[in-house]
């Protein structure tokens, strides 16, 4: 497999707040192992983020889903509440509030976000998602 092969992981998870972590670590270990350090801490970031609110605000199974494709990667993560998200709250509301900043900061982070509707093996549900380009410090492996 070359480096510029596309290539997609999926990670299906429990409702379970321990399973943010799970899905953290074992993104962090697919984008090192293809050779993408670069974009390893926003890319964590935004996981985080997107899988913390299929896990908080639904109560069925979730999904990560890490593709790379043409230098871009592509973070989401599915859930069975087909419910749209909420849209992204500005920043300078209540700072004091450690809560509803999930989506503005993938918002400001990202290139681009978005949600779609989602049925999956008789499942519905949604897909929020997010993309980052290859960072030109990204460390590339050699064969």
């Amino acid at each position: 497999m070359s480096e510029n092969d596309p290539w997609e992981y999926s990670l299906y998870i429990p409702n379970d707040p321990r399973a943010v972590t799970v899905c953290r670590r074992t993104l962090r270990l697919i984008l090192t192992m293809h050779g993408l350090i670069g974009l390893v801490d926003v890319a964590e970031l935004l996981a985080t983020e997107l899988v913390s609110n299929a896990v908080r605000h639904t109560k069925g199974p979730a999904a990560l889903r890490v593709r790379w494709a043409a230098g871009v990667l592509r973070i989401g993560a599915w859930d069975a509440d087909p419910t749209p998200p909420q849209p992204p709250q500005p920043f300078d509301r209540d700072v004091d509030r450690e809560d509803g900043r999930g989506l503005a900061l993938v918002r400001a982070c990202a290139d681009v976000w978005g949600w779609q509707p989602l049925a999956r093996e008789g499942n519905r549900g949604k897909y929020v998602w997010c993309q980052l380009s290859a960072a030109p410090t990204a460390v590339t492996r050699t064969a």
